[in-house]
């Protein structure tokens, strides 16, 4: 999933707390500990998820674990899939029994655990016991470390939309660091290599040591700090006798009316267009990823490229263009754009970008499985290219939608909604690119273009039934 998208979830927190002293004018110093914690976790799980489709399909001589592709592919659809689960069973618990900092702290040393276990267990069983830890973990930190975000500011300051910026600047650094540093010590550093340069065993399990390091860095500087910088915020839970040391009393909440019922209605409509959107980006971690691997140029100037840096292309196109895309959201000719047409283009974008791996296959004369015929590496960052502007044009607006249509008493239950959309998606995702490997990527990719295409196109005109269910809101 992107990254623009994972950690947004706590914008929408109705109990903002903030700091007495702080001043009005600048950011409360809290806001850049959040931003170096979540820069430390994100760079541990991208750097994990850069590397994990070919830890699990190399050879056991190359440092992989042996298995098939298309079975591998599977296991990295389940695990992306219920790494965006769980986050609602940990989100219910820190409201109720722990307190956000307290959940952040047990998901962060559980997936530090999960990292070292990857990489000190290099069988199956423990490749399995590593992915349950991070799918663990990650329920536990990802839903509270953004509510942490939200919780800095009183309700209407607006700085708000300026310190989620900022923190989803420490998302998409640490993601796109991540698969760089983690590629250098799989590839470069520990990979084995004959007389003629070639690697021939990876030091994946480096890449995971690497990755949980980093997550421990990210807890040493929570833990050492949080107190001091965040007083009280997020020390109990959101229910109980210590509730209202750190929230205010929520507003009073109007009933549900029939025009709340319908606008609620359209997350659905919207969210069931999302999973194939989903389904076809998240190849990035999977079919492409395989792919590259094996059948794209990776050399440049006598340079071999790692697999696992490519990971890195979509953070640094997402950082690159969102300020461009921020400027035309508020233009005029944005702001006459309604929700739908958005979101729908940003299907037929990610359809688009899947022509382009349409023109590598082609390059290499078709489906053929012999490695020595290479694809060009233009096609892939194009393919890149297209597939982030069509992310920036749906997901921001997707969640920014989701929180204006939501009534405030299922306002959780909504955004649990979107975020349950990719967990579908990524096992969707997983058995797309399961099916590569038999049927071929030139069906394959053509299949995801064309269907994610005539969506969008439906979605666009879907826009006025759509406009009418949601009652004002664009």
């Amino acid at each position: 999933m992107s990254h623009l998208q994972e950690e947004v979830t706590g914008t929408a927190t109705d109990r903002p707390f903030e700091m007495e002293g702080e001043s009005k004018k600048g950011h409360p110093k809290g806001l850049y500990l959040l931003f170096f914690t979540e820069l430390w976790e994100r760079f541990s799980y991208y750097g994990m998820r850069g590397i994990l489709i070919l830890y699990l399909t190399k050879a056991w001589l190359a440092g992989g674990l042996a298995i098939k592709p298309e079975d591998a592919s599977l296991i990295y659809g389940f695990f992306t899939g219920f790494v965006y689960f769980t986050p609602l069973i940990g989100g219910w618990l820190a409201d109720r029994y722990l307190g956000q900092r307290k959940a952040i702290t047990i998901g962060g040393i559980t997936m530090m655990f999960g990292q070292f276990v990857l990489f000190a267990l290099n069988t199956h069983a423990g490749m399995y016991l590593g992915l349950f830890l991070l799918i663990i973990g990650n329920g536990f930190f990802k839903p509270n470390i953004s509510t942490l975000v939200g919780r800095l500011y009183k309700e209407g300051d607006p700085r708000r939309d300026s310190a989620f910026s900022i923190f989803y600047m420490g998302i998409n650094i640490g993601a796109f660091f991540a698969p760089l540093v983690v590629g250098l010590f799989s590839d470069k550093l520990f990979g084995v290599r004959d007389a003629a340069g070639q690697i021939i065993t990876y030091g994946y399990k480096y890449g995971f040591l690497v990755s949980g390091i980093g997550m421990l860095l990210g807890q040493i500087i929570f833990n050492s700090f949080a107190q001091k910088y965040l007083g009280d915020i997020g020390r109990y839970p959101a229910t109980g006798n210590n509730a209202a040391k750190t929230i205010d009393l929520a507003h009073e909440v109007k009933p549900v009316t029939g025009q709340d019922r319908q606008r609620m209605t359209v997350i659905f409509i919207l969210t069931a267009f999302v999973i194939f959107f989903w389904a076809g980006f998240e190849q990035a971690g999977s079919s492409l990823s395989l792919y590259t691997d094996k059948f794209i140029d990776r050399s440049v100037g006598g340079f071999v490229i790692p697999t696992s840096w490519f990971q890195s292309v979509n953070p640094l196109f997402i950082v690159l263009l969102a300020p461009l895309f921020s400027i035309f959201w508020t233009s005029n000719l944005g702001k006459r754009m309604p929700t739908p047409v958005k979101m729908g283009l940003g299907m037929i974008l990610l359809g688009v970008g899947f022509f382009f791996m349409l023109g590598a296959v082609a390059q290499r004369g078709g489906d053929v499985q012999d490695e020595a015929v290479k694809a060009s590496l233009i096609w892939l960052v194009m393919t890149y290219l297209l597939h982030t502007i069509g992310e920036l044009c749906l997901s921001p607006v997707g969640l920014s939608v989701v929180t204006k249509l939501a009534h405030p008493k299922f306002a959780s239950l909504m955004m649990g909604v979107w975020l349950l959309a990719t967990f579908v998606a990524n096992i969707v995702g997983g058995f797309l690119a399961r099916f590569v490997e038999s049927m071929g990527a030139h069906l394959i990719f053509s299949t995801i273009a064309g269907f994610v295409i005539v969506l969008g196109l439906v979605l666009i005109a879907l826009t006025k039934p759509i406009l009418k269910m949601m009652h004002g809101v664009r």
